[in-house]
């Protein structure tokens, strides 16, 4: 099915389907008859939300753990905001260890929340 609509010079068109047309219960207007409505597939759950504060736990729980040049660099946050997201998930429960790799300080989670 096809409407157009004019505005002067400028003209507008729809076209539906007759899968359209079914789902909604409209007879298709080339043949006349009544449309049989189309059971719509359940939508599939929608996946996990990538956020940077999932990003970080992820690393966290690195069995090597993770350092805070490493976090900063996977979420693009600056050191304080970081440091402040630690503080954030030691606040949830988790169990944040430092320790020191070399020269570096890492950080990793030993108990999740």
């Amino acid at each position: 099915a096809t409407a157009l609509r004019g505005d002067g010079d400028l003209h507008y068109g729809v076209f539906v389907t007759a899968a359209g047309l079914a789902a909604i219960g409209v007879a298709d207007a080339r043949n006349g008859e009544p449309s049989t409505p189309v059971a719509a597939e359940p939508a599939s759950p929608a996946p996990p939300r990538a956020t940077k504060a999932a990003t970080v736990v992820n690393l966290l729980q690195h069995p090597d753990g993770t350092t805070l040049a490493e976090l900063i660099a996977a979420t693009g946050w600056l050191p304080h905001t970081t440091r402040a997201a630690l503080t954030g998930l030691r606040k949830k429960g988790h169990t944040i260890e430092r320790g020191k790799r070399g020269d570096e300080t890492f950080y990793r989670i030993v108990e999740p929340a």
